[in-house]
């Protein structure tokens, strides 16, 4: 048996077989996978976005089953299991490979659309109308010309993440209209104890909570709060906040919130000028040395060092 492989930036942009369009700390776009009939089972870990340009592939997906055909495009979050891929022999791609640091800043308060469309409706496969392929190619051309001629620009990595930032929220906006709404209705009210009976309107609760809860995750500009805070606004309990969480997306409240929180923990120190003082009471932290010792538990580092090792 082929061991498996595991799929990172590293091992994507090593690979000989592999034609890289542009890489960075944070990100992968794949021109082409030639040699892709030789991976069978792998271990995909960042998030992912594909688009076939011929040929086809099917593949179990964390034991769901997956075809991508030509024209489709599939997106894939972080940390998935891909196994028992075959592939026809015209089959390509281009691919885009994205940690979830910069995924989450490319998207920011859209980021519910992604959260809606991997951990509640699981819509993985999504077909590409013309405009949609046309809007994919002109990106792709793009792309290349900055690739080919735009490294001697000072703000080279700035403009490749403006451009991918821009076709990302575009593949939002083509997915968002396949998203059913989630209409949570009056007589779906959880209990005190957060308990409902009835499976299905057991289970269709359950997932609206959680997107209600993404929702107010992603809307708050102060994140820095407990769980007990969040269950208090949906009106539910804290333990039952985390177990639909860990229900629908395989994480806690808690990791949500932390995830979320060092996220702008980065976009502060990294993308603007306020002091720390400044981060820290927007934030929600309840003085400087708090938030030293938050940053430094994460990240390893101090704010200052890491808001100084950006600039480098």
């Amino acid at each position: 048996m082929k061991q498996q492989e595991e799929i990172t930036l590293q091992t994507l942009a090593d690979n000989e077989d592999i034609q890289i369009g542009y890489s960075d700390e944070d990100i992968v776009v794949v021109d082409s996978i030639q040699k892709f009939t030789e991976v069978k089972t792998a271990h995909i870990a960042m998030n992912t976005i594909v688009i076939c340009t011929s040929g086809k592939v099917q593949a179990q997906m964390n034991g769901r089953g997956m075809e991508l055909c030509s024209n489709q495009m599939a997106v894939i979050p972080q940390n998935v299991m891909v196994t028992d891929v075959m592939v026809s022999p015209d089959f390509n791609l281009k691919a885009i490979f994205l940690t979830n640091r910069i995924l989450q800043s490319f998207l920011r308060e859209k980021m519910f659309i992604w959260n809606n469309m991997m951990y509640i409706h699981r819509l993985n496969i999504i077909p590409l109308e013309n405009d949609g392929i046309e809007f994919f190619s002109h990106f792709y051309d793009m792309l290349c010309l900055l690739v080919e001629r735009g490294q001697e620009n000072p703000y080279y990595t700035e403009v490749i993440q403006s451009l991918l930032r821009s076709a990302i929220l575009g593949l939002m906006g083509n997915v968002k209209q396949f998203l059913p709404i989630i209409n949570v209705q009056p007589s779906a009210v959880t209990t005190a104890n957060g308990r409902l009976q009835g499976g299905n309107e057991r289970q269709s609760t359950a997932k609206g909570r959680f997107q209600q809860f993404l929702d107010l995750l992603h809307s708050s500009e102060v994140k820095y709060r407990t769980v007990e805070a969040y269950a208090n606004d949906l009106c539910i309990s804290p333990k039952y906040l985390t177990a639909i969480c860990k229900k629908q997306s395989g994480k806690t409240a808690n990791e949500w919130i932390r995830e979320q929180v060092l996220e702008d923990i980065r976009y502060y120190l990294k993308q603007t000028d306020l002091s720390i003082k400044q981060i820290c009471n927007r934030l929600g932290f309840p003085n400087p040395s708090f938030f030293g010792k938050y940053v430094k538990d994460y990240f390893g580092i101090t704010p200052v060092q890491f808001r100084e090792g950006c600039k480098k």
